[in-house]
């Protein structure tokens, strides 16, 4: 099982919201959100929160279970 977190930027772009302005309001580097960009990456869990929190969402609006067995 892996993390995705397709759902995370499908919502900055339903938000016309860009990574930059997300890493600001979240306080977290805009190389932690490039990083995300990647499935299956580990990711902290504080870093998640803090992002959950900026947008006012959970982390079920932006993580995804997948299984990473292909």
């Amino acid at each position: 099982m892996a993390a995705s977190y397709k759902k995370l930027f499908k919502l900055l772009i339903d938000r016309e919201m860009k990574s930059k302005e997300l890493a600001a309001l979240a306080h977290v580097s805009p190389a932690t959100l490039a990083k995300m960009k990647k499935d299956g990456v580990s990711v902290n869990s504080d870093v998640l929160i803090k992002i959950c929190t900026a947008l006012g969402c959970t982390l079920d609006d932006i993580v995804e279970i997948v299984d990473d067995e292909k």
